[in-house]
This record gives C-alpha cells, structure tokens and sequence, in this order.
C-alpha cells in the first residue's frame, strides 16, 4: 500500500510511517545544522576567517594578502567604555611593534559609522580602521563582548582570542606578540 492510498482510505499505520520520517528528517536537520555551525566556529589554533574591507584611508585590506605579518584585529563600537581606553592601548602597540611585521586593525561593528568616525576623532590614530557595518566579520569571528581582541600569527593562525578589555590587559596582548615575534 503507498503512502497516497493509504491517505485516502483514512489507515493510521502510514502516518505512523510518516511521523517516523519526520522524526528522522528533523534529526538530520539538527546534525546538519550542528555540523555547519561548528565548522564554522573561532578556534584558538584553526585558520582566521578570510575578508576584505576598506579602510577609512580608502584602501582595500584583505587578510590573506597579510600572510607574513602577525596582525591584531580589534573589534570594537562606539559606545563601548573599555574600546576608548584601549585604542592609545593599539596605537602604542601598533607604533612599538610595526617594524618587527606587526599590524593592528580596528574594526567597528556599528551599522551606522558615523558615531565610529566621531568616536575617532579626537584619538590620533594611525593604524587602520575598517567598517563592518552588516556584522558578517564579527559574526565569523563570533565577536560577542566590547572589545575584542584576535591576534593572528604570520601564517594567518588564530592564537589568541581576548573579551573586553580592562586596565592589565596590554600585558598580555605584549607578552603574545612578543612571543608570535620570536617564532
């Protein structure tokens, strides 16, 4: 009997078929989605997720093409406390280490930049500030705390991975490019 005839003449033991189906496709749905999500996931150790914005200076950075350098991606918003003590934090980083292949990106995740640009403007920085207005890059770098601090090494690795910022911090961010620098 197909599951069509069965409809039609009103037997339970097709649907009871077709809830085991159902049953079974909503448990494959979930691996499924289970599985791409952690593919997809930041790990400590695993490749940075590759991107290309434009800076506020108008040029292009892609990430792949900074194989060689260790880069610092900072994300971070406008209205965030702790981002405006760190940024002289970067600066002095990106000033001290820049010569020894050292890069710091600051990236706002605002959908409006207008407050990002206003928030720079009395800071004097000279490293480079990109946009990720629609969120994908802090999506795929599961950015989910203000500031957040990646630093990449030389081949383009995730090594380490900071959440907010806090007097002290800088440190750490030291001791980690000091050892990338040594390596």
């Amino acid at each position: 009997m197909t599951l069509l005839s069965a409809v039609k003449t009103g037997q339970s033991r097709p649907r009871r078929a077709f809830s085991y189906s159902a049953t079974l496709f909503n448990s494959l749905l979930v691996g499924f989605l289970l599985i791409t999500t952690n593919v997809n996931a930041l790990e400590l150790g695993q490749p940075a997720p590759d991107f290309t914005l434009k800076s506020m200076a108008g040029i292009n950075l892609n990430l792949t093409e900074q194989r060689g350098k260790i880069i610092v991606i900072n994300f971070w918003a406008s209205w965030c406390g702790p981002c405006r003590k760190e940024m002289p934090v970067l600066q002095k980083f990106y000033e001290k280490y820049q010569d020894l292949g050292v890069s710091v990106w600051g990236i706002n995740v605002e959908q409006e930049n207008q407050a990002g640009r206003d928030f720079l403007a009395d800071l004097n920085l000279t490293f480079p500030i990109l946009f990720d207005n629609t969120n994908t890059i802090s999506a795929s770098y599961q950015v989910e705390a203000m500031p957040t601090t990646i630093i990449i090494d030389r081949d383009g690795v995730v090594r380490y991975a900071f959440k907010g910022y806090k007097p002290g911090y800088e440190k750490k961010y030291a001791k980690a490019i000091k050892k990338l620098i040594r390596e």
